[in-house]
């Protein structure tokens, strides 16, 4: 039907087939100088491609040191045994844990930190959630004691789970505080609050840190999360250096003069160090290849991408993507990585 009707346009109105063919020829010249990279109009383009040319928004961040840290430690946890937690800290310290934590009351003393008094003590942090909690427990934290220390409620607290879910009550909040009113004033970071799991009769799911939170003197709040990248990530790939090139042994041999009707075999010493330094050079490249970019395979990764957080491309790569490379998430915006900060969260 379509063609008959071009043709009694044609017959009728040449000047109208003219242009049609004419308008698509404009059209299809102009798709494929866009696929070549050559700008066309806009209103010839996709949706898909008018999103890849958009950059993506760089988020400015602000290195600060934080002088807590703190982890669900080894060995079996519950409520009626106990748990274990590793605490590490740059400065001495208390960690301080709280057994059953109403949900309420923690929300309530981290929205009066950023308008009230600011939570730098357990003294502060206890008054803020107004004693609606089981059981507390303190212990003394050293410079860089990284021993394990357990907390349990008493038995005679007779508290054996928390209920089903949903439940009004964590577990375990343990709050990290600088020791030295002095030292306080020589972080920006003066608490840490971790809100920890840990299994019951009710819910038996393994102990887990399930929020962590980072108090300021200046009254912010910021959650901390870890940065998804390679274990063997170190931030800044290096050029190969001596250690990479390939051993001069059989090189040499191979240029020195033989005796005529000698037949030369290599021994097995000379062999396996051959084969440990190929195995070493190859690890070495998986290595660097780890570090590089996914995309370009050149560059070092030193951009993280939010809200995913996967630390994936370099600078030049980032600039042309709109979707993660790893877990296709929209990218609102990157920061980039400091030099040796991929190792840190």
């Amino acid at each position: 039907m379509a063609a008959v009707f071009l043709v009694m346009l044609y017959e009728y109105s040449p000047l109208f087939y003219v242009s049609v063919v004419s308008l698509c020829f404009v059209v299809t010249a102009a798709m494929v100088l866009g696929w070549f990279g050559f700008d066309v109009p806009v209103i010839l383009r996709n949706s898909d491609e008018t999103e890849s040319v958009l950059p993506t928004p760089e988020k400015q961040m602000v290195q600060v040191t934080n002088p807590f840290a703190l982890e669900v430690g080894s060995g079996p946890a519950s409520v009626t045994s106990g748990v274990s937690v590793r605490p590490c800290c740059l400065e001495p310290c208390v960690l301080t844990c709280f057994w059953g934590c109403e949900v309420a009351a923690l929300q309530g003393a981290l929205q009066a930190h950023q308008h009230g008094p600011r939570l730098d003590t357990p003294q502060r942090f206890q008054d803020a959630l107004r004693h609606r909690y089981c059981y507390s427990q303190s212990f003394q934290i050293n410079t860089d004691d990284q021993e394990e220390r357990s907390t349990q409620i008493p038995p005679d607290q007779g508290v054996t789970h928390f209920g089903p879910l949903p439940r009004d009550r964590y577990p375990l909040v343990a709050l990290l505080t600088l020791t030295d009113e002095q030292t306080r004033d020589n972080f920006n970071i003066v608490s840490s609050v971790t809100v920890v799991h840990v299994p019951d009769q009710s819910y038996p799911l393994s102990a887990r840190v399930l929020f962590q939170y980072l108090l300021t003197a200046q009254g912010s709040m910021y959650e901390l999360k870890p940065l998804f990248m390679s274990a063997d990530s170190r931030g800044e790939s290096s050029p190969p250096g001596p250690d990479h090139s390939t051993p001069p042994t059989k090189a040499n041999k191979e240029d020195g003069p033989q005796e005529e009707g000698s037949k030369e075999e290599p021994s097995p010493a000379l062999e396996s160090e051959e084969d440990q330094d190929q195995d070493q050079e190859e690890q070495d490249q998986s290595q660097r290849r780890r570090r590089d970019c996914v995309v370009c395979q050149n560059a070092a990764v030193n951009r993280v991408l939010l809200p995913c957080r996967h630390a994936c491309v370099c600078h030049s790569c980032v600039a042309h993507f709109q979707h993660c490379p790893m877990c296709r998430a929209f990218i609102i915006e990157s920061f980039a990585l400091s030099e040796g900060g991929a190792a840190q969260h």
